[in-house]
């Protein structure tokens, strides 16, 4: 499985509680169920920018009667009320991020880790869009990491 570092301390993860998450679904109308608020806790405490395959494979154990299609309609459903971002950073599969604030990512050509870092919306502009209602802005970098460049 391909990990995920932080490039700038500023972007930490935050690790909730139950309770805490079960406000917050409660506050989007999402029926707290245990997979639902496993699933968000999976998410909120690695930021790994896991796939559908890779939240089944790590709570099936914990979770026994988790399906790969109630990961799918989860985090379709936490889509819908922003509780995640969907990330299209490679072609082959779909990625899911618990971090909703403003950030960026970095992903390794060599090693594959997508490593997080800070961005300052302010600065995310561009003149010549002047009119248009921008619902999200994204930034993605490709490269070598330090430790992929040293080898």
């Amino acid at each position: 499985m391909k990990s995920t570092r932080n490039a700038n301390r500023d972007v930490q993860p935050d690790q909730p509680t139950i309770q805490e998450l079960t406000k917050l679904l409660n506050e989007r109308n999402i029926r707290p169920s245990q997979q639902r608020l496993m699933i968000l806790a999976y998410l909120r405490a690695h930021h790994t920018h896991p796939s559908v395959d890779m939240i089944y494979s790590a709570l099936q154990k914990s979770v026994p009667t988790l399906s790969r299609a109630t990961v799918y309609n989860t985090l379709n459903l936490f889509l819908e009320a922003g509780l995640v971002r969907a990330l299209d950073l490679d072609e082959k599969e779909k990625r899911y991020d618990g971090l909703t604030h403003v950030h960026g990512h970095f992903r390794c050509n060599a090693c594959g880790t997508i490593f997080n870092f800070s961005v300052h919306e302010d600065n995310l502009t561009a003149d010549e869009l002047s009119g248009f209602e921008i619902d999200e802005k994204s930034v993605y970098f490709k490269g070598l990491c330090p430790k992929c460049r040293k080898k």
